[in-house]
Parts: structure tokens; sequence; C-alpha cells
């Protein structure tokens, strides 16, 4: 059974299942989730947790031990195991194929791991524990959910959020549930329970914003500039290396400039989309990308960013930052891409030489 965490409170009121696994990179949900895991182990009567960390050396005869041996002084068990790497190798996959397939009576295995990436997810060992237990995979709470997830755990904190301060506080902490939870428990520390004024919000709250690489080009295939520009100098200001960020702009830009050419002879777009291999949930946003901007513009932008290359190793004076805030601004649409021409040893801005 696959759930969502908002789905998992529910099941564990119907009762334990004997195998639990909670996957993804988002780590406030995906603790939440364990611990409501672990919460409802205890009242079911499981007095004994025995941790158990997989590394690279784990002994993963130690997991069928566990199945074995019961507390002299508990009927039920709790088997903790953490998956920090996401992948168990052969002798985990078999571990825990076996275990699932016929599960041991009054020990509930937990396992925590990273996001299961596609070609895990229909592995031997995952289709296991979906069969004799529950799959939990979290997601990230994406931008424009944000403060709407924040309101509803405001309230079930006490808190009355006046308009506009889950939309506040979804600025101050874009991409850090963490942080967004923290502050709420700040807010309830400072004045207990009932409304919450935007004012007050203002005061008590810092930025918190974190934000990740992708998130940047998702920003400005939707459109949103003012949003791309906020991202970018958020990753500055936090010591991004711009060598990190200019590698996540030019993989998207070569990927948005293959579509556009392959649109331009011919192919649909949904079927190029497809051979490129863009995941669904991507699709209708690089579509949009795709159609705003032409696919002249596309090339020039791969020419930017060879720009902001050399300018980052030295090789020709610029701002690389400056030079990546022009090309999400290409990107969103309120932009001109910059002329540079390539030349031995890097590139040059103005005129194309003769």
């Amino acid at each position: 059974m696959r759930l969502s965490p908002d789905q998992l409170p529910r099941q564990l009121e119907q009762g334990l299942a004997p195998v639990y696994a909670v996957s993804g990179d988002e780590p406030l949900q995906r603790e939440e989730a364990a611990d409501a895991v672990r919460a409802a182990a205890r009242a079911a009567g499981c007095g004994t947790r025995e941790i158990l960390e997989a590394d690279g050396r784990f002994d993963w005869d130690l997991l069928a031990a566990q199945g074995e041996s019961l507390s002299l002084f508990a009927e039920k068990k709790l088997v903790d195991l953490r998956l920090p790497g996401g992948k168990p190798g052969r002798a985990g996959a078999e571990a825990l194929t076996t275990w699932c397939r016929n599960p041991p009576p009054d020990v509930v295995l937990l396992v925590t791991l990273p996001k299961l990436e596609r070609g895990q997810r229909n592995a031997k060992w995952v289709k296991a524990i979906d069969e004799a237990g529950v799959l939990v995979q979290v997601w990230p709470v994406e931008a424009a959910r944000l403060p709407a997830w924040i309101e509803g755990r405001m309230r079930r904190a006490g808190l009355e959020p006046e308009p506009g301060v889950a939309r506040l506080l979804a600025e101050r902490t874009e991409g850090n549930l963490l942080a967004a939870r923290q502050e709420i428990e700040k807010l309830r520390l400072l004045q207990g329970g009932g409304p919450v004024a935007l004012e007050t919000v203002r005061r008590a709250i810092a930025d918190s914003a974190r934000f990740d690489v992708f998130d940047l080009m998702d920003a400005a295939l939707e459109g949103r500039a003012t949003r791309g520009l906020r991202i970018l100098s958020g990753l500055r200001a936090e010591g991004t290396a711009p060598a990190v960020v200019l590698w996540a702009l030019a993989r998207e830009v070569r990927i948005l400039a293959g579509l556009a050419d392959a649109v331009a002879r011919g192919t649909p777009l949904a079927q190029a989309l497809a051979d490129a291999g863009v995941w669904k949930n991507r699709r209708k946003r690089v579509a949009d990308g795709v159609k705003r901007v032409a696919p002249t513009r596309w090339r020039a932008l791969l020419v930017q960013c060879e720009a902001a290359d050399a300018m980052i190793k030295g090789a020709q004076p610029g701002d690389p930052w400056l030079q990546m805030e022009q090309i999400l601004l290409v990107v969103a649409g309120v932009g001109a891409p910059q002329r540079y021409w390539p030349l031995a040893g890097g590139v040059r801005r103005g005129p194309r030489p003769a």
C-alpha cells in the first residue's frame, strides 16, 4: 500500500501493518512520518525498539536475527532500520524481501531511506514492502501549496492566522519546512494560541528561505521572473558556489534548446518532451518555456552560459551572477539574450568579429 504522509495517520488508527517504509528527501515530513509509526508502535505495545544502521558494511543477517528473538520483557518489538544510502544491495534486497514474504509475528519493521529513484520503485524488495505493509513516499511541498500547508499547521497548533500571514510565512521560509515549523512554534511561544496578526509575524519572523538550484529554472519556465531572481539572490547569500548554480542552469538550457530544435524540425512538442525524458510533472512548465522563447534565443542562451563559465574561471571579465540573472530573465520572457561570440580561450561580448 502506497500512501502520502497525510494519509498515514488514518491508516495507523486502523491498526499497525507489519512493515513500514518511509522514503523521501524532505527531512521534516520524512521524520514526522517515521515518528508517527514509532508512536503508534509504542501505543500498540511495542515495548522494545531496536535501531539498525544499514551502511555499506552492515551484516544483513542481523535483520533476520531481530525477527527471531523477542525481548523477555515485552510482547512486541519495533525494528527501526535506517538505510541512509537508499540502496540495500543484493544481500539487503534479499533480506528485506524474505522478511516481507513472511513477517515475524509481534515485530514491526520500520525502514527509513532517502527518495526512491525511478528504477528503484519497481525493485522486488520495494514491491515486497508495498504488498506486505505500507510505503510512505514523501514529496517536497511545492511553492503554490506552501501557504495552505502552513495555515493548516498553524491551526493544528491552536493559532488562527489572519489573511496574509500564511503567505508571508511561506515567502520567509520557502524551501525549508523545518524553518516553517520552528517559526510556527516560536509564534505559539510568543503569544500562545488565538489570532495571529500580520504585523506580529513581520516583527517576529527572520528570513529563513532556503532554495534548491533546480527551483531556479522552474520559476523562470513558469514566467515568474521575480521569484527566480529572489531564489538566485538567496543562493548567492547562502554561499552557494556559482559553478553549481551555472551547472543546473546550463543543463536545463541545453535540454530546452534541444527541444526547441526538435520542434522546429517538425517533431510534435509532446513527443519531443517524451523523447527527452522530461518527467510528466514538469512537462507543462517545460512546454510553456519552449513556446515562450524562440529557438535562436535558446542557442544564444547556451553561449551566455559559456560566457558565465568563463567569468567564473577568470578567463573573461564580468560578474557571473549578473550573467545568470540575464539568462533567467530571458527564460521568463522579460529579457533579451546578450550577444557573445565564441573565441579561442573564451567568449567575447559585442559585435561579431570580422
